[in-house]
C-alpha cells in the first residue's frame, strides 16, 4: 500500500468523478484509475462503485475513507516534522533593531545561537520602529528590537526590555545641566534635537505635547541617537532621547523630562506563529534580556 494510492482514492471519492480526481492530482485518469484499482486489489475489497456516472463509495470504501485520511494526515505531520528540524540544521533568519540603538544583549543572544545554529543565516536590518513593526508583521523580518510608546502592538508576541522615561541632554555648561527634573512646559522654551518620527521615544514625546496642547521647537532631527547626542553637543538643541541612552555621549548631562505620563518602552516583537528558527532564538534573548 503507497501513500499516493491512498491519495487518489482520496481525491476519487472527494471529487466523485475520475476525471475531477484526476484533474487534483495532477496525472492522467488511466493512473488514478490504476492505482484505485490496485489498492483494491491488495485490500481484497472493491472501493469505489463505478457502475454509474457519479463514482461512489462502495460500503468497503466508506469504512476505508477516514483511515485513508488520517494516514495522509500522519504522513503530513511527519514531513512538517522533518521540517521543522532541517529549518534548524539550514535556515535563516532577519532580525530588525532600530537605526543606532546598539543593544548589547541582543548581540549576546545572536551570538549564543549562531553557537548552537552555526549553518543558519543571520542577517541584521536597522530602521526606524514603524517601519521595523511593519517589516515583521508582513513577513520580511522575524523579530525587531523597537520603540513604542506605552504599549507594544496588540496583534504581535512581545518580550519588553524596558519601560522607561525620557531625558533631555544638555551640555554641562547649560543652564538646565543642575536640574533634578526637567518640565516638559520648561523644555518648550528650547531648541530641541530629536529622533525621526516612526520611533518610540519621538512618539511617546509627541503624545506628551498633544495632550498637554505643546508646539516643540524641533530643530533638528538625526535617525540614530549618537548623532541626536552629538548636535546637542554642539551647542545645537536639547537632545530628547530615553534614560536608557544617557550614556550614549558621556560629555552630556542626563536632566529627567517631568509630566510625559505615556513611557517609552523597548521591546523585542514577533509574529506569534514563531518558525523553529525564531523559536530556538527566543530563549537566548529571554535569558540575555531577563524575564519581563
Amino acid at each position: 500500500m503507497e501513500l499516493r494510492q491512498l491519495e487518489y482514492f482520496l481525491a476519487v471519492a472527494e471529487e466523485a468523478n475520475f476525471t475531477r480526481a484526476a484533474e487534483r492530482v495532477h496525472i492522467s485518469q488511466s493512473g488514478v484509475s490504476a492505482q484505485v484499482k490496485a489498492l483494491e486489489t491488495e485490500l481484497g475489497a472493491e472501493l469505489i462503485d463505478r457502475s454509474g456516472r457519479i463514482a461512489r463509495l462502495t460500503a468497503a470504501g466508506a469504512a476505508a475513507l477516514p483511515y485513508a485520511r488520517a494516514a495522509l494526515d500522519a504522513a503530513a505531520d511527519l514531513r512538517e516534522a522533518i521540517d521543522e528540524v532541517k529549518g534548524l540544521v539550514r535556515g535563516h533568519l532577519t532580525v530588525g533593531m532600530v537605526t543606532g540603538c546598539e543593544v548589547t544583549p541582543l548581540f549576546a543572544a545572536l551570538a549564543a545561537f549562531h553557537r548552537e545554529h552555526p549553518a543558519i543565516e543571520l542577517e541584521i536590518v536597522e530602521a526606524n520602529s514603524d517601519n521595523l513593526i511593519a517589516a515583521v508583521i508582513a513577513g520580511t523580518a522575524d523579530i525587531a528590537l523597537v520603540g513604542v510608546a506605552g504599549a507594544v502592538p496588540e496583534h504581535l508576541s512581545a518580550h519588553v526590555v524596558a519601560d522607561e522615561g525620557l531625558i533631555a541632554l544638555v551640555p554641562p555648561d547649560s543652564p538646565l545641566a543642575g536640574s533634578k527634573g526637567l518640565p516638559l512646559a520648561d523644555l518648550m522654551s528650547y531648541p530641541l534635537v530629536t529622533l525621526p518620527e516612526g520611533t518610540g521615544i519621538r512618539a511617546a514625546f509627541d503624545d506628551a505635547c498633544v495632550t498637554a496642547g505643546f508646539v516643540p521647537d524641533v530643530v533638528l532631527v538625526a535617525s540614530a541617537p549618537g548623532a541626536v547626542a552629538e548636535l546637542a553637543a554642539r551647542g545645537m538643541g536639547v537632545a530628547v532621547l530615553s534614560e536608557s541612552m544617557a550614556a550614549v555621549h558621556p560629555g552630556l548631562v542626563a536632566v529627567p523630562i517631568t509630566g510625559i505620563d505615556v513611557p517609552a518602552l523597548l521591546a523585542l516583537v514577533w509574529r506569534p506563529r514563531a518558525g523553529p528558527a525564531l523559536s530556538a532564538l527566543l530563549p537566548h534573548c529571554r535569558r540575555e534580556f531577563g524575564s519581563s
